[in-house]
């Protein structure tokens, strides 16, 4: 049996992710600060442990893995990220277990780390007009992220590169668009625009009104979690190190995602539009190489997954109002 570590699940991509891995039979150790918040783990053994600190970092990789998957980071959405108050532990929490990880796994071997990287590592200037980004993968350099959130996923992408480069570990890389679904944090200042309006609409009575941040025309493009997943497989079982995007080229505004969020709850709200952080002004998955070397591109529209996080938020809204 294939063994496999996750770090970060107890986190909404690491939790899916170490349910999947358990479908495609592998034995699978999770670590995390905390355990799942809203699922219980799929996980064989789940450790509680901060990957800041070098002891931990020892005892759950006293044996080598097949895979390993490096999920762990401080990170949240856009309140969390561009307000500037969290720049130092952004910074320095996900880099030092970046760094603790990588020294592990080249002392003890293992067949294949990933790393999930960003679409925040895109320079700021490429993203400026909201109907026509520019997220290829070649166009990350100049570098110039539009947050430290951003310049530390950089740095991460080249720490990885670099013990490939000079120790032989065979590392994937992958840049993430906006991952949503059900079971992922969607309140409390972390959880990103889908969760977001997706609780503020479940809350909102008929005919109210909730807050959108700036004009609501920034554009980004959101992928369902199970696409993700599929994603992530697909490159760990190929010779593709990366960096490729995984995300999806359905490109909307902030605004549309609203409206969509009020449809599939039946539902008219007002947007009341208030300063507020909203980091670059549009952003969209280039798939093309993701395509070319993985054969992979989304296979379901935008509204399918948003059905099902707003099923989930709903049901989270009504008990939490209990």
């Amino acid at each position: 049996m294939k063994r496999a570590l996750v770090c970060g699940a107890g986190g909404f991509i690491g939790g899916h992710l170490v349910r999947r891995l358990k479908d495609e039979g592998f034995w699978v150790r999770g670590v995390d600060l905390k355990h799942h918040e809203h699922a219980p783990t799929a996980a064989d053994e789940f450790i509680i442990g901060d990957l800041r600190d070098q002891q931990v970092c020892r005892g759950i990789t006293e044996f080598a893995y097949d895979e390993i998957y490096q999920l762990a980071a401080d990170m949240g959405g856009a309140g969390y990220i561009f307000t500037g108050e969290h720049d130092a532990d952004v910074m320095h929490n996900s880099a030092t277990i970046n760094l603790n990880m990588l020294h592990r796994v080249q002392q003890t071997g293992v067949g294949k780390i990933f790393y999930s990287s960003s679409a925040c590592i895109y320079p700021a200037y490429n993203q400026e007009d909201p109907e026509n980004p520019k997220c290829s993968e070649e166009s990350a350099y100049p570098a110039a992220p539009d947050s430290e959130y951003g310049w530390e996923k950089l740095f991460s992408e080249r720490l990885y590169a670099s013990f490939h480069r000079n120790y032989g570990i065979q590392v994937r890389v992958a840049r993430f668009h906006n991952i949503f679904g059900p079971y992922g944090t969607w309140t409390g200042g972390k959880e990103k625009a889908p969760a977001a309006l997706c609780r503020k609409v479940a809350e909102a009575p008929e005919g109210g009104t909730i807050e959108i941040w700036g004009d609501g025309l920034q554009t980004r493009s959101f992928l369902y979690i199970d696409e993700c997943l599929e994603g992530i497989r697909r490159q760990m079982q190929s010779d593709f190190m990366g960096p490729v995007n995984i995300g999806s080229d359905e490109m909307v505004t902030i605004n549309a995602l609203a409206e969509l969020a009020m449809g599939i709850a039946g539902k008219r709200v007002f947007l009341k539009h208030i300063p507020g952080p909203t980091g670059v002004r549009g952003r969209n998955s280039d798939n093309e190489l993701i395509h070319q070397e993985l054969g992979w591109r989304p296979s379901r529209p935008l509204m399918e997954g948003m059905v099902k996080t707003y099923n989930w938020i709903e049901k989270q809204v009504s008990a939490a109002q209990k």
